[in-house]
């Protein structure tokens, strides 16, 4: 349901911006979240945005550098990556949380989200 975009190779110090697309009604009504995973790492948690677009988090690694946002209108949520590093080569996955209520804040615990996309590779070359 969810179809993630935008990844790719960069250099260190250079920007990529994710987008996921989700269908209309599952969106609406969901917290979106950012994650990834490493080779040989457990899946962990990069950023979230509440269904109003109103409250985010994000991981203390990410904080200052990734940008997460939210286009209601058209069914997208973005990842800005900016100052890239390395280690922040991973697969990213953005996930959907449609049980969400409305004034509670994103979750970063991955169990809280139903939906996942396929996936898009982020390599950061030094």
């Amino acid at each position: 349901q969810l179809q993630a975009s935008g990844g790719g190779l960069v250099q260190a110090g250079g920007s990529l911006r994710l987008s996921c697309a989700a269908p209309g009604r599952t969106f609406s009504r969901s917290h979106m979240g950012w994650f990834r995973q490493a080779p040989g790492k457990e899946r962990e948690f990069v950023a979230a945005i509440s269904r109003s677009g109103g409250s985010t988090v994000y991981a203390d690694s990410v904080k200052g550098r990734f940008t997460i946002s939210r286009d209601n209108a058209k069914n997208t949520v973005n990842l800005q990556m900016d100052s890239l590093k390395p280690e922040d080569t991973a697969v990213y996955y953005c996930a959907a949380n449609p049980r969400a209520i409305l004034t509670s804040s994103p979750s970063s615990d991955p169990t809280s989200y139903d939906y996942w996309g396929q996936g898009t590779q982020v390599t950061v070359s030094s």
